[in-house]
């Protein structure tokens, strides 16, 4: 069997396995031991695949696989990883496994949560390893269906409405992507070949410029919107605030960047003359979520708000880096995926671990919490350090690879746009600095929490493992970027192929 499987087959064998669990020890071991199994393969995986770049392999796409599912329609299971996706894969096996530790005391029907969250990252596992449309789009809809009943059934507040809320507008996005993705397909056979959904034959194809004016904006927005993209992000707040701790840690760190990997892979990869057409319109509404997202995180007082907001910042920073569409802001868009799919994990991992002590998310009724709880108050100034762009975490290096890609356009559209974006960075530091003063420093408010006790192994281990990534990427980037830049060049050459009129 292919090694590339396994991904798929090995949280299936979890889901399975737990089902046979007797009790929540038996439930959470299984899950903990399946996820580290995935975080092992993983990291076989980039070293598999930087050792076949040391080698002279430069094929486009490696451990690849085909078999027929369909052959009347050409559908078939097709799967492969460049650069990009091992970056990708390598991101969510982090997550879920500190997602897991996250959740070790989940005790509400812990056997279903914890199935229902490694079914979505099955989903998440097979997106980013599919090169075929109708197997990509098939694994989307798995990794966001479960999402309903993991906020539905273990969220908090308002838990009914979000999770409705969520999954009618991601339904919404799907709509949208199936007519994209279909008349991509009814389209790619404009050389005379056979109609096809692998994504490498397609992008061999020069689909008409009148298809892609008409199904470019509909694939971009309907990824977009599972990445925030203004207006289409009123799902994001309402979700991050009622899902549970990590349900969270996924949604924010991992099932948003399925939006962004897919505008790129998909709508900018196989349209890119639409794609040079309509840039100017998404970068002026990413542009927007940027500077929007990191204003409306300043006005917020509740914790999971204010980092729900913050996302809709970082992720809107990489569709506006996707859009500018030259390769240091490309590589920068990937990186900045990895990194806020790290930072906002750790960031909502703190929450859940402080909600869970103070039982309240409002910063104003907490403070001197560095008194009581120091370790997870170190945890929250490093993530918070992250978010705001420290030199040395890896949030400075995605920034910085982004703006310094955008702004390598000479003209004054860009460029005024991307000096409104990188205002997001000093909006950033307001609002992180803040809450860090509010919820860590001065009198501890409540004599009560004199009584907390700090984190826990799992906890440790959870918050651990995030810092330790972060860290590391921000102080040696370049094995990340460089595996990322060698992916960049079959979309650089299918972009700088476009004559504009």
């Amino acid at each position: 069997m292919d090694f590339l499987t396994w991904f798929v087959i090995v949280p299936s064998l979890t889901v399975i396995g737990i089902v046979f669990t007797k009790n929540m020890k038996q439930t959470r071991l299984a899950a903990a031991l399946g996820m580290s199994v995935q975080l092992i393969l993983a990291i076989c995986l980039v070293f598999m695949y930087l050792a076949e770049r040391r080698a002279g392999n430069t094929a486009e796409m490696l451990f690849m696989h085909t078999h027929s599912w369909f052959s009347s329609f050409n559908i078939t299971y097709s799967i492969g990883v460049d650069g990009i996706s091992v970056a990708m894969i390598m991101l969510t096996a982090v997550i879920v496994f500190t997602g897991i530790f996250a959740s070790w005391m989940v005790d509400f029907l812990s056997r279903e949560f914890f199935i229902s969250l490694i079914l979505l990252s099955t989903g998440v596992f097979g997106f980013f390893i599919s090169i075929d449309l109708f197997t990509m789009f098939l694994f989307y809809e798995v990794a966001v269906i479960p999402m309903y009943l993991l906020i539905g059934i273990w969220g908090s507040g308002p838990k009914e409405y979000s999770a409705m809320k969520l999954t009618i507008m991601l339904m919404g996005g799907s709509a949208l992507l199936l007519v994209g993705l279909l008349g991509i397909y009814f389209n790619s056979n404009a050389g005379g070949g056979a109609l096809t959904f692998n994504i490498l034959d397609i992008s061999k194809v020069n689909i008409p410029i009148e298809a892609q004016r008409f199904f470019f904006p509909m694939t971009f927005i309907g990824f977009g919107i599972l990445g925030a993209l203004f207006p289409f992000h009123t799902w994001s707040p309402d979700g991050h605030a009622s899902a549970p701790t990590a349900v969270s840690m996924l949604h924010a760190g991992v099932l948003m960047k399925l939006g962004g990997y897919g505008a790129f892979r998909v709508a900018m990869f196989l349209m890119p003359e639409a794609a040079h057409e309509m840039a100017w319109i998404f970068l002026l509404l990413t542009g927007f979520s940027v500077v929007y997202g990191a204003f409306g995180a300043i006005f917020q007082k509740d914790l999971k708000y204010i980092n729900a907001y913050s996302s809709v910042s970082h992720c809107g920073l990489v569709l506006f880096a996707i859009l500018m569409m030259n390769k240091t802001a490309l590589n920068g868009a990937v990186i900045q995926m990895v990194s806020h799919g790290l930072m906002t994990a750790l960031f909502f991992a703190l929450i859940g671990m402080i909600y869970g002590r103070t039982h309240t998310r409002m910063i104003n009724e907490m403070g001197g919490l560095m008194k009581v709880i120091p370790f997870l108050g170190v945890c929250y100034v490093i993530a918070g350090l992250a978010s705001l762009g420290l030199p040395g975490l890896s949030g400075f290096v995605a920034e910085m690879t982004i703006f310094v890609g955008a702004f390598q356009h000479a003209d004054s559209f860009h460029r005024i746009l991307t000096i409104a974006a990188a205002s997001s960075i000093v909006i950033t530091a307001v609002y992180i600095l803040r809450v860090v003063g509010i919820l860590l420093l001065g009198p501890v408010k409540n004599d009560h929490f004199l009584t907390f006790t700090d984190a826990k192994w799992y906890e440790k281990v959870s918050t651990g493992v995030l810092i330790a990534t972060i860290a590391g990427i921000g102080l040696a980037p370049l094995w990340l970027s460089d595996m990322i830049n060698d992916s960049l060049n079959p979309v650089i050459i299918q972009l700088s192929q476009v004559i504009l009129p």
